[in-house]
Formats: structure tokens, C-alpha cells, sequence
């Protein structure tokens, strides 16, 4: 009996096994097979200047002062003027909201969909204390040991000017769009971008506007970021998380400290019990929709046991999940994300507050919406006293853009040509972009530029020591320059 049961076991694992080899090895290569394309002569140098001087115009935007920094942004614009004139002959430019700026291109088929590039002028402050661990002074735009420091280097002025050297360039060498080109450039987006890219979005739609597609920022060329993954890979957004912050506001008794309340009645002690409860119940995680599609994707291009797994989800999805779970940006692309950001109680150190409030922050995943988040935080509060509020600015996650649209084999097409051995797949944008806005009046949103990034590169992104190098700076005007060449002809 225990030689036929152990038999059997051995039987059932050879099985399993044998499906396990058979299943990875028939996931083949999704990526498509294209041969790369001579790079374009670029001065490097030359539009490194370009966009040193544009990380000299100190661009922060403000969410309350809405002229904030206003010189700044029309000295940046002056240098866009001046820096492409080709263009601004070429094209029709537009002030939107005073400081953010629409561009049209048009094209010779008033029946062909237009597209439009995105990017924006403004930038997020330095943070107090952390000037001086920079390498670079943030706003000098200095080029050194082959890089171009400071604010907005990274975040977005290098796609803003690559965009526009890329269509200086085609406008010289008398390029005709087939179809309309746009470029939008908000001036708000690091606050929220209702001033700039919503105002535009809403212009576009009131003239029965109706775009194939948008490219805007999003996700970048990593390297050695995807465990697993040799090659370099280009992920390019197809979807985006919603936004949503809850600020949730509990009242009690204000009283002298030295006559405290039963424990867990205090103010804070029914704050910090609902906010402990929100940070342990968290949303739930699931390989799924966007992330399935790029891990599938991804599989057959990794190596050893990680592609066994990544192949394999219907066996491994668990064990390959609580992995997932373990990292800050995996995780996220899991789940509704949960991100306890404000507290505030109290005045002096002998008065109980007579209120408490927080502030938790959370980032939707398709599927999810903002009416089942507020559910999930009054079910954590369980309390009738708690009254919920939500802050402006939050939005629904974006739909998802199929990846057999000819928009995305244009970008996908686009990056293999340009980076030869670049592993292309789909990605979640975790962070919010001004694309999103344009969910009216585009058929398809990418959230991708061909910014390469190595794990600790990463840190860089609103932190010390933003830059790019002038290598990747060239990359991202061949990108463009290719993009709207295929796409507008």
C-alpha cells in the first residue's frame, strides 16, 4: 500500500514537472522582431545646453498661488522660442491658463486622428535641509562627466525639449504631418494639473477633438530592475492608477490631561486605532489585468527559475505573489495602495484634543473605484462619530489601452528599432500623470519615455541629484523624431 501510494506521488510530481518544463518552454518570445534602425546624428551638446538652460528657469509650480513663479515659466518659454524658431513658425501656439501652452501641427488630412505628445514645464522644490548633498547646484543646469544636473532634468524638461528638437528638426527638413500633431505642456501637473492639462483636455474636447493617441511621461528603460531580466526593458504604460486622499476627522472630549478618558476614547487613541486598522487591513492583492499581461509577457525573456515561475502563474502565482507583495513597487502593482501621509491633534502638552484628523492617501487599481475605497475606510473607522471627506484632485484609474493597437506596436516597434535588444512589455503607471485627463478625448494614453534607469538611478526621481546623461538625452529625440515620422506620415 505505501509503495503504491509513494509510487504514486512520484508519479504525480513527474507530471507535474514535465507540464511545469513543457508550459515554459512553449511560451515563446512576444517581442517582435524587428532590425534596428542607424541612430540619427545628434548634437549632443547642443541639446544639452537647450536643456541646461531650461533647469535654470526655476519652474516649481504652486497649488494655491496659481502665478507663482510666473516669471520663471515665461522665461522658459522666451528660451523655447528662441531655441526653435522652425517651430514656432511652423506651428500654432496656443496659452492655456496663462502659463501652460498647446501646440497644433496641421496635418494635411483634416480626417486623420491626431496624436499628441505631452510633457510639462514646472518642477517639484528641493527639499529643505538637502541642498547641499547635491553634487550639482538643482537649478544651474551644469553639464558634467557626461551628464546634465538638476531640477527637472529627469522630471519632465528632458522630454520637453527632446520633443521639441525632435519636431524643430523635422520642420527643417520639411517634414508634412498626414494627420495633426500636438504638444501639450501643463504647467501645474507636479500640483495636481487642473489648471493646465484639465483646461486643455476640456479646450480639445469643445472643439469635437478626438485623438488616436497621447504619449506622456510615465514609465521608463530599466536596467537590472526587473529581477530576473538580463536585457534592458522598456515598459510602457498602458494604464494608470486613480487618486484619491480621505481625510477622516474624529471629535471627543477636550479636557485637562491630568483627568484622561478610558482608554481608547481619546481623540488620538480613535484616530490612531482606525488608522492602524487601515494599515493592516490593506486592499487585496492580485496578479491580474495589467500586471498578468506584462509578467506574461516578460516570462519567456528571463532566465532560470524566475522565468520557470513568471511562465508558470497558475502554479507559482502564490509564492511569486508574496514575493511581489515584499517590494514597495511591486506591491503597488498588486493593489489599491494605502499611504497614511497626515496626522494632526492637539495644541499643548496638558489639553486633550477636541479633534483629531488624518489624512491617508490611497492609489487606485483598475477595478477598484473611489466609492468602494470610502467604504473600505468607514468600514476601518467603525465609528459613526469618524466623518470622511475626500480632497481635490482624485481621480477614477484610468482605462486600459489594449496592446494589439496600432498605436502600441508603433511604440513598441519604435523602441526595438532605437534600442536594439530592448525587451518591450506593458506596465501599470503607479503615479499620477496628465494624461489622465485626456481620457475623453484620446483613444488610447501611454504613460512612457525612453529614460533609462537602474535601481539606483531611481532615488534620483523628485529626489537629490536628478539627472540624465547626454547619451540618453540624444535617445530621446531619435524616440520622438522616429515616433511622429511613423505616426504622422
Amino acid at each position: 500500500m505505501i509503495k503504491r501510494v509513494v509510487l504514486g506521488l512520484a508519479v504525480l510530481i513527474a507530471l507535474l514537472v514535465l507540464a511545469v518544463g513543457l508550459n515554459t518552454w512553449r511560451q515563446g518570445s512576444r517581442q517582435i522582431d524587428v532590425p534596428p534602425l542607424a541612430p540619427m546624428a545628434v548634437d549632443e551638446r547642443a541639446a544639452a545646453d537647450s536643456l541646461a538652460v531650461a533647469i535654470r528657469a526655476r519652474t516649481v509650480s504652486s497649488q494655491d498661488d496659481a502665478a507663482l513663479n510666473a516669471d520663471q515659466f515665461q522665461a522658459l518659454q522666451a528660451h523655447l522660442q528662441a531655441r526653435y524658431p522652425r517651430l514656432h513658425a511652423a506651428l500654432q501656439r496656443e496659452p492655456v491658463g496663462s502659463l501652460s501652452l498647446l501646440y497644433t501641427w496641421p496635418g494635411s488630412d483634416p480626417a486623420a486622428q491626431p496624436i499628441a505628445l505631452m510633457a510639462h514645464q514646472d518642477v517639484v522644490p528641493i527639499a529643505p535641509g538637502t541642498e547641499t548633498k547635491w553634487q550639482a547646484d538643482p537649478f544651474a543646469g551644469e553639464i558634467k562627466d557626461g551628464f546634465v544636473w538638476g531640477r527637472g532634468s529627469w522630471d519632465d524638461k528632458a522630454n520637453l525639449i527632446a520633443q521639441m528638437e525632435a519636431v524643430e528638426r523635422l520642420v527643417a527638413a520639411g517634414f508634412q504631418p498626414r494627420r495633426t500633431v500636438h504638444l501639450i505642456y501643463g504647467a501645474d501637473e507636479e500640483v495636481g494639473g487642473l489648471r493646465g492639462a484639465a483646461k486643455i483636455a476640456q479646450l480639445l474636447a469643445e472643439r469635437k477633438v478626438k485623438l488616436d493617441f497621447v504619449i506622456d511621461e510615465g514609465l521608463l528603460i530599466t536596467e537590472g530592475v526587473l529581477p530576473g531580466l538580463e536585457p534592458p526593458g522598456a515598459i510602457i504604460g498602458i494604464a494608470e492608477k486613480g487618486y484619491l486622499s480621505v481625510v477622516l476627522k474624529v471629535p471627543a472630549t477636550p479636557g485637562h490631561s491630568s483627568q484622561p478618558p478610558p482608554p481608547g476614547t481619546s481623540a488620538i487613541a480613535m484616530m490612531s486605532a482606525a488608522l492602524k486598522r487601515l494599515d493592516d487591513d490593506q486592499m487585496p492583492a492580485a496578479i491580474q489585468g495589467v500586471a498578468r499581461e506584462m509578467f506574461e509577457t516578460v516570462a519567456p525573456e528571463m532566465s532560470g527559475l524566475n522565468r520557470v515561475a513568471m511562465a508558470n502563474l497558475w502554479l507559482f502565482g502564490p509564492i511569486v505573489k508574496r514575493q511581489l507583495e515584499a517590494g514597495a513597487s511591486t506591491n503597488a502593482m498588486l493593489r489599491t495602495t494605502t499611504a497614511l501621509t497626515m496626522f494632526n491633534a492637539g495644541n499643548k502638552d496638558n489639553v486633550l484634543p477636541g479633534q483629531a484628523e488624518a489624512t491617508v492617501n490611497f492609489r487606485l487599481l483598475p477595478g477598484d473605484t473611489q466609492a468602494g475605497v470610502l467604504a473600505h475606510v468607514k468600514k476601518a473607522a467603525g465609528d459613526e462619530r469618524f466623518e470622511l471627506s475626500t480632497l481635490p484632485g482624485g481621480s477614477e484609474p484610468s482605462r486600459v489601452t489594449p496592446t494589439d493597437s496600432a498605436s502600441y506596436q508603433l511604440i513598441n516597434r519604435t523602441v526595438r528599432e532605437l534600442f536594439p535588444g530592448t525587451v518591450v512589455v506593458p506596465g501599470l503607471m503607479i503615479a499620477a500623470t496628465d494624461s489622465r485627463y485626456f481620457e475623453n478625448v484620446a483613444d488610447h494614453i501611454y504613460k512612457f519615455s525612453p529614460v533609462r534607469a537602474r535601481p539606483e538611478d531611481l532615488p534620483r526621481f523628485h529626489g537629490t541629484n536628478e539627472r540624465i546623461s547626454l547619451a540618453n538625452l540624444a535617445e530621446l529625440i531619435r524616440f520622438y523624431h522616429r515616433l511622429v515620422e511613423q505616426a504622422a506620415r
